[in-house]
């Protein structure tokens, strides 16, 4: 099936395999269900989510190849359950390597070890992989949006090229750019400015050999340095690190960790030197300086907003993709289509999804953990340092009952949640 005809521009199929020069005779114009603006996870996720079920979606990116960026690089738990729902399961284990064990330490000594299924990759692998999924029938619009005006029955979208688009529905998935927001008064708020900062890197052994582990994790060592943890995990590239701070982003050490990121790391985490040997980093790194931020005045008729396009998340915490998937899952598979059914798109359809119990359970968890980390983290006074030593001491004691009597913590589990 051949994609929608536009004029000014070029348009793609999805699977990035057939670039079409645009017919100049063909309409300005472009007609679809659902509109969604952003071609990054959460946009792209959506988009196959929605086209797989039949709606007609207009996917606007102005990237037609999403750069590698330093973003989620990393997946387990619950949210291989919610992408294992929404079909991308095995979609995912094509592009990301599998790991099943991390060794967490603690100043040079093992705090326990975690088990369980978990996958490491790039970034631009895994919106490759979600664009993967949209039927070939739908298209990747490779454009700007430059204006969005709406109403209760239909939205409309102006492009930089001078194309327009018509849908019922808007989803704007433009992650933490907010100029187009902005100009739908849309404003973040922030709640924590600058609360965290974090690095990804690729490292191997000097001698070329694997390392001795399948994954670790590396938690600081004294509040004074900012240091949550360091995640080492698998990827394509080789070991893959990312260091999760909470520390003053102009603080001197950032520039260090940039320039020498071999020594600043052993010198900030000196328990690491056994288990990583002589190592080096094998590519540039990269470094994000993240707000905690929640959007105002977003309630609109015919337009949603999910993933950090909504609120931001804390790195440390890992709570970005399950909030994600959660958005996806809520508004894809139940609000969307039931929104459809009917004629019109006005608030009182809107904010169903808004006021979702499970996104508001995402949303709120996400925020709590964030303010966790970072306390378990920073925080000097008694209450913390006591907190923190019970919290590694209670994991390192569980760590060695459950290396005595193999699989006994995991039967108390179930008999209590039982």
């Amino acid at each position: 099936m051949r994609p929608w005809l536009t004029v000014g521009a070029w348009i793609m199929t999805v699977d990035g395999t057939v670039t079409e020069p645009i017919d100049t005779a063909g309409t300005s114009t472009i007609v679809a269900d659902i509109a969604i603006v952003g071609g990054g996870l959460a946009g792209s996720l959506a988009a196959a989510v929605l086209a797989r079920a039949g709606h007609r979606i207009a996917l606007i990116e102005k990237r037609a190849v999403h750069p590698d960026e330093f973003r989620v690089e990393k997946i387990g738990g619950h949210q291989l359950e919610l992408l294992r729902k929404l079909g991308f399961f095995n979609a995912l284990e094509k592009v990301a390597c599998r790991y099943d064990q991390v060794l967490n330490i603690r100043e040079g000594k093992v705090v326990d070890v975690s088990v369980g299924q978990a996958y490491g990759f790039s970034y631009a692998d895994l919106v490759a992989m979600a664009r993967s999924q949209i039927p070939a029938s739908s298209s990747l619009i490779v454009d700007e949006v430059t204006a969005i005006s709406g109403s209760d029955d239909a939205q409309h979208l102006e492009l930089a090229s001078g194309r327009c688009v018509t849908a019922r529905l808007v989803v704007l998935a433009t992650g933490m750019a907010a100029a187009l927001g902005y100009k739908l008064g849309i404003k973040r708020r922030i709640l924590a400015e600058r609360h965290s900062v974090s690095f990804g890197f690729t490292i191997a052994r000097q001698d070329g050999r694997p390392f001795d582990f399948e994954a670790l994790t590396c938690y600081g060592e004294r509040t004074a340095d900012g240091i949550d943890y360091l995640s080492l995990f698998p990827v394509r590239a080789g070991m893959r690190a990312n260091l999760f701070m909470f520390r003053d982003p102009t603080d001197p050490i950032m520039r260090e960790l940039r320039r020498e990121p071999e020594a600043t790391v052993l010198r900030l985490l000196p328990g690491l030197r056994t288990y990583l040997g002589d190592f080096r980093v094998i590519d540039r790194v990269q470094n994000w300086v993240m707000d905690l931020t929640v959007v105002e005045g977003h309630l609109q008729p015919g337009i949603v907003l999910i993933g950090d396009a909504f609120q931001t998340n804390c790195p440390a915490a890992g709570t970005g993709v399950a909030r994600l998937l959660v958005d996806v899952d809520r508004l894809c598979t139940e609000y969307a289509p039931k929104w459809l059914a009917t004629p019109g798109m006005g608030l009182e359809k809107i904010s169903q999804f808004y006021s979702d119990r499970d996104k508001l359970a995402a949303d709120q968890q996400s925020l709590k953990m964030a303010r966790f980390r970072q306390a378990l983290t920073s925080r000097n006074d008694i209450g913390w340092d006591v907190r923190r030593r019970l919290h590694f001491l209670r994991r390192s004691l569980t760590h060695r009952v459950d290396q005595m009597h193999p699989g006994w913590i995991g039967r108390v589990r179930g008999a209590l949640r039982a």
